[in-house]
């Protein structure tokens, strides 16, 4: 086979013609409300540290102890030799903070995902998605070799219309006795806060129409984990759904909380299973023992510090009146997750470009992330932010809309 049989170079090309190549920037400095990169101080609002956790000195005092306590690496998986006393009280602490019954450690959100919805449905099984799922969700759906069906964007009622679909299907084949409990599984799945839209799923709907079909919901609350509910215990204690509404409750850590991994919380039942048969925790070395120390302290100080999430919520509701005044076409989200949608690829990269300049960081957020033709600025915002900065932002924003128009 010849060096360049794949083609890789053209593919590349293309992918620079139409405006979606994308690089990383490399910073140089701790993530916080202001970030060095490229030898430049900027203003970041595209951060996931919705609760400015990822440098905060209380976190990297408790990483640093949990580095004397157990060095740096946890030697092998968890099933192995790689699981400390302070996996198992970030575990413990996970179940509590999130109202189930145990809670079990994942390296990272990917992993988490694809582990579980693996684990829990095969050939012979049934999968019904949000169309806006993260990656990871619908990669796991795929991996799985269920029927995988994809439903529009919170859309319920023509969730319900597949599963009627289904359920008739089954029916036909067992027409002795079309009232048998159907003896395959229905797992329904969803993102809580959809990570480029910012709105929240209709997950009371959702979870009476599991019920109403016999499947099981599951639910990645990656970016609701830390921001909402009581301490920030998350979107499903905001809004009242217990362990029984939703089996099976994911979220990461590398986000509001400001460290880096996953959890999946649930039954006792549930997490053995996972154990048993989640590969994605099976086959890989546990996150480092410092790293769940300093995850320890972050929800501490997450649970406590509720003025984090006022301050957010007070920044959300600023930036959002702004932009209507200004008349930016903005997505209705009350999240941190504020999308400003252009269109055009290459008109998102020339606004991005030109907040840069100005000192802004803002992501440009392109196909295949995003459909075709609703390429976006995803605006983030955090408890470390201050007014005069999203007044800024607002105005500079404004002015990039007006150099594309």
């Amino acid at each position: 086979m010849t060096s360049d049989a794949f083609n890789l170079a053209a593919g590349l090309e293309l992918r620079r013609q139409q405006h979606l190549y994308r690089q990383p920037k490399i910073i140089a400095s701790p993530q916080g409300a202001r970030v060095q990169c490229d030898g430049q101080e900027l203003l970041s609002f595209c951060s996931n540290d919705y609760l400015g956790m990822a440098n905060n000195p209380q976190v990297i005092e408790a990483f640093k102890r949990g580095l004397d306590a157990y060095g740096v690496g946890s030697g092998a998986s968890h099933l192995v030799c790689g699981h400390s006393r302070v996996h198992q009280e970030l575990e413990e602490s996970l179940a509590e903070i999130t109202g189930r019954e145990r809670a079990l450690l994942f390296s990272t959100g990917y992993m988490a995902n694809m582990g579980t919805i693996t684990a829990l449905i095969g050939k012979t099984d049934s999968v019904y998605e949000d169309k806006l799922n993260h990656a990871s969700l619908l990669e796991g759906g795929l991996a799985s070799r269920a029927s995988f069906k994809r439903y529009h964007h919170n859309d319920v009622a023509r969730l319900e219309v597949l599963l009627q679909k289904e359920k008739k299907l089954k029916q036909a084949t067992n027409p002795k006795n079309p009232k048998a409990k159907d003896p395959h599984r229905q797992l329904i799945v969803t993102d809580t806060v959809f990570s480029m839209d910012g709105d929240i799923a209709p997950l009371c709907d959702l979870s009476s129409m599991a019920d109403k079909y016999n499947a099981w919901l599951m639910v990645d609350d990656a970016h609701g984990f830390g921001c909402l509910g009581e301490g920030g215990s998350g979107t499903l204690n905001e809004l009242a759904l217990s362990q029984q509404d939703v089996p099976v409750y994911m979220a990461t850590l590398g986000k509001a909380i400001g460290t880096s991994g996953a959890f999946v919380a649930g039954s006792s039942a549930l997490i053995e299973t996972l154990i048993q048969f989640a590969r994605t925790y099976i086959y890989t070395t546990a996150m480092p023992p410092a790293l769940a120390a300093a995850t320890l302290e972050s929800l501490k100080i997450v649970q406590r510090d509720e003025w984090r999430r006022e301050k957010l919520d007070q920044l959300i509701q600023r930036f959002r009146l702004g932009a209507a005044q200004l008349s930016l076409p903005i997505m209705d989200s009350n999240t941190a997750i504020q999308p400003l949608v252009v269109g055009d690829a290459d008109k998102a990269l020339a606004i991005s470009e030109h907040l840069w300049r100005k000192g802004f960081w803002v992501t440009a957020i392109r196909p295949p992330t995003v459909a075709k033709g609703s390429a976006r600025l995803r605006i983030t915002l955090n408890s470390l932010h201050e007014e005069q900065d999203v007044d800024a932002l607002l105005d500079a924003v404004a002015a990039g809309f007006s150099l594309v128009a």
